[in-house]
C-alpha cells in the first residue's frame, strides 16, 4: 500500500472517470485501474463497483476515500513545510483561474511572478469560479483569482484590485458615438452575454442596472450564450450586438486594432474585484499574501488599486 495508489484513488473519486483521473495523473488508464486494484486487493475490501459503462463507489470505499483524502492532505503539508525551508514561493504553486480572466492576466503574471521568485513553478487550472471553489475544498489545488466576494464561503480572500468594465459595440452602432456610456444609454440594448455559470454574467447585468436578470435580450435578437470572451467579441465585431469586456480583455495590447468600438462605462457597478482566495489554515498563507502583495504593488494596466495590503485579508465563513 503506497501513497501513489492513495493519490490515485482520491482522483478517480474526484473526477468520477477513469480517463480524467488517470490524465491528471499522468498515467495510462491501464496503470491507474491495475493499481486501485491492487489497493482493493491489500486492504481485502471492494473499493469500486464496475460496470462496463460506470463506476460508482461502494460504502467502504466512500470511507476510505475520505481517509485517503486526508492523508495525501497531510503529505503535502509535510512538503510545503520542508519547503518553506528553502525561502519563501519556492516549488509549486497550484493555481486556480478563472476564463474571463486567465488568458489576459496569467501572459501578465507569470514574468512577473518568475521574476521575483525565480524557484515558483506555477501549476494553472482553468476553470469557473464554481468548479474553483470546490477544487479549493477537495484540496486540489491551493489557492485561486477568483472575482470577489465569495458569498459564505470558508475561505480567506485578499483584493487585488479593481477591473473597469467597458462596452464593446460594432462601429456603426449608435453607442460608439459617445464618448462614456451610462445605465441610461444601455436600457432596451440587447447585450451578447457568457452562458450561465460564468460570473461574468451577472457582473455585467448588474453593471447595466439589469440586477434580475431580464430583459438581457429583445424579442426577435438572436439569444448567443457563449462560453468565452473571444466568440464574443468576433460577434461583436460582425455586428451581431454589444457586450461589456473587462478592462484587460478590451484595451491594448490585447486588441491594439480592435475591429469593434469600445467606450468606457459610467455606473455604480462599473468594475469587478479580483482577489486572491486560499482556504481558511492554509500552512503557506503568508507566502501566498507575498504573491498578492507583488499583483497589488505592480496592478495590470486598466486596472484600479484597491489599496490593501496583506495584513488586511478578509475572512469568509
Amino acid at each position: 500500500m503506497t501513497l501513489r495508489e492513495f493519490k490515485y484513488l482520491v482522483a478517480l473519486a474526484e473526477h468520477e472517470h477513469f480517463g480524467r483521473a488517470a490524465e491528471e495523473c499522468c498515467v495510462s488508464q491501464s496503470t491507474l485501474s491495475t493499481q486501485i486494484k491492487k489497493l482493493e486487493g491489500y486492504l481485502g475490501a471492494t473499493l469500486i463497483e464496475r460496470n462496463a459503462r460506470s463506476f460508482a463507489l461502494t460504502p467502504i470505499g466512500q470511507d476510505i476515500v475520505a481517509k485517503a483524502r486526508r492523508i495525501v492532505r497531510q503529505v503535502d503539508d509535510l512538503l510545503i513545510t520542508a519547503r518553506t525551508a528553502l525561502g519563501p514561493l519556492v516549488g509549486p504553486l497550484r493555481l486556480g483561474v478563472i476564463p474571463t480572466l486567465a488568458p489576459y492576466f496569467l501572459p501578465w503574471l507569470v514574468p512577473l511572478a518568475k521574476g521575483h521568485y525565480q524557484r515558483l513553478q506555477l501549476v494553472v487550472h482553468e476553470d469557473l469560479t464554481q468548479h474553483l471553489v470546490q477544487r479549493l475544498r477537495n484540496f486540489e489545488i491551493d489557492a485561486a483569482l477568483l472575482a470577489l466576494p465569495l458569498e459564505g464561503e470558508d475561505f480567506e480572500e485578499l483584493p487585488l484590485f479593481d477591473e473597469p468594465f467597458w462596452l464593446a459595440c460594432p462601429t456603426g452602432h449608435s453607442l460608439a458615438e459617445l464618448k462614456t456610456v451610462t445605465q441610461t444609454d444601455l436600457r432596451g440594448v440587447p447585450l451578447l452575454l457568457l452562458a450561465d455559470g460564468h460570473c461574468l454574467r451577472g457582473q455585467a447585468l448588474a453593471a447595466c442596472g439589469r440586477f434580475g436578470g431580464q430583459g438581457d435580450f429583445d424579442e426577435g435578437i438572436d439569444d448567443f450564450r457563449a462560453v468565452s470572451l473571444e466568440t464574443i467579441c468576433h460577434l461583436v465585431a460582425a455586428g451581431f450586438g454589444c457586450t461589456l469586456l473587462p478592462a484587460m480583455a478590451a484595451l491594448p495590447p490585447q486588441r491594439p486594432h480592435p475591429a469593434f468600438a469600445i467606450r468606457p462605462l459610467q455606473s455604480p457597478n462599473d468594475s469587478r474585484r479580483i482577489g486572491l482566495v486560499w482556504r481558511r489554515g492554509y500552512p503557506k498563507a503568508q507566502e501566498l499574501a507575498l504573491l498578492g502583495d507583488l499583483i497589488i504593488d505592480n496592478p495590470p494596466a486598466g486596472t484600479r488599486s484597491v489599496l490593501q495590503r496583506p495584513d488586511a485579508v478578509h475572512s469568509q465563513s
